[in-house]
């Protein structure tokens, strides 16, 4: 699981995954149009999508000569889970804090 979420955040780390995945949760999208926008040759675009592809993100098919990917969002939903656990334990946490120095400033108001 853990080889899984470093291969997911690996994936989401980089600016131009992100914004081919931002395309693709528009619909499905020609390889040709998902590299317009990026200022990168086709070879790194393919590295990109490859790597989108075995973090399990998108899947890809061929029609004809026109390779098309469309975004896999069931991985998405292990990357959400995973923020969802931390922040709830942040959240925690920070009221916790917010008890405690509620606490700090009643006994500090009380000295006064």
């Amino acid at each position: 699981i853990e080889e899984k979420l470093d291969q997911l955040f690996f994936a989401l780390s980089d600016q131009t995954r992100r914004h081919m995945l931002a395309q693709l949760a528009l619909g499905e999208v020609a390889v040709s149009d998902l590299a317009e926008p990026h200022n990168i040759s086709m070879p790194a675009i393919l590295k990109h999508l490859g790597i989108l592809r075995d973090a399990g993100l998108i899947s890809e098919e061929k029609e004809g000569r026109v390779r098309r990917c469309k975004l896999d969002p069931k991985e998405l939903k292990r990357v959400s889970d995973w923020i969802s656990y931390y922040s709830k334990f942040w959240e925690t946490q920070f009221n916790k804090l917010e008890k405690y120095l509620e606490t700090i400033d009643k006994v500090e108001s009380f000295k006064k």
